[in-house]
């Protein structure tokens, strides 16, 4: 992103509709990583929007908390926990605010889903160094992102824009993989993709493992 979008923009985005990344399930890389073992200790979904990877990891018996900057997606989020009848928790904060991050205690893992991809390379850097503060020694972040090889779905990014953040002091980035990312097409993105509005897209993506040391 050349200019990070607002969280009023998100906000607007939920309160507009369902946004194209709403997919109302978790990300299949996500379900996949669960299946692995990818998810220990106490896990923060971080920008979580409406929940579905909080919701899919709380039903699984994991200890996980989902934030999210945009209220009405929290909102969406623990109205979807309770006609589930999943006992998930969800908290409203800055993921570029240091001491809000701080404020929710140390975790495990941390689960970034389409949400690094959002930041311009300046708030790339700042976000990293937010997470080291909510981060337990030997942590580990999963980070899936949006590929500049994918047909311009949302926000992509370079792998070098992973391991650039990331190339600091509290940080080891342990892999950069490559993944997809499941979306719902809009109506203004219909002609350029080839693909009818509120169809599925499963489009190119990063899957970062990285670790606090």
């Amino acid at each position: 992103m050349d200019v990070t979008p607002t969280t009023d923009r998100f906000e607007q985005a939920y309160l507009d509709g369902t946004p194209p990344w709403v997919i109302d399930e978790p990300q299949p890389a996500v379900v996949v990583l669960q299946r692995a073992g990818g998810f220990r200790g106490r896990v923060l979904d971080i920008g979580c929007g409406t929940g579905e990877h909080t919701l899919h990891l709380a039903s699984l018996g994991h200890d996980v908390l989902g934030a999210d900057a945009a209220p009405s997606a929290l909102a969406r989020a623990r109205t979807a926990a309770a006609e589930r009848g999943v006992t998930a928790r969800f908290t409203e904060v800055d993921a570029l605010d240091p001491a809000g991050l701080r404020a929710l205690g140390g975790f495990d893992t941390v689960l970034d889903s389409a949400l690094f991809h959002i930041f311009d390379a300046r708030d790339r850097v700042r976000y990293a160094d937010a997470l080291l503060g909510v981060c337990a020694p030997g942590a580990t972040l999963h980070l899936l992102a949006l590929s500049t090889r994918g047909p311009g779905f949302g926000p992509e990014i370079d792998e070098s824009d992973i391991r650039t953040a990331f190339d600091r002091p509290g940080w080891r980035v342990d892999g950069v993989g490559t993944s997809t990312y499941r979306g719902v097409v809009a109506e203004h993105q219909s002609a350029a993709l080839g693909i009818p509005a509120g169809d599925r897209v499963d489009v190119p993506a990063w899957l970062a493992r990285i670790r606090r040391v």
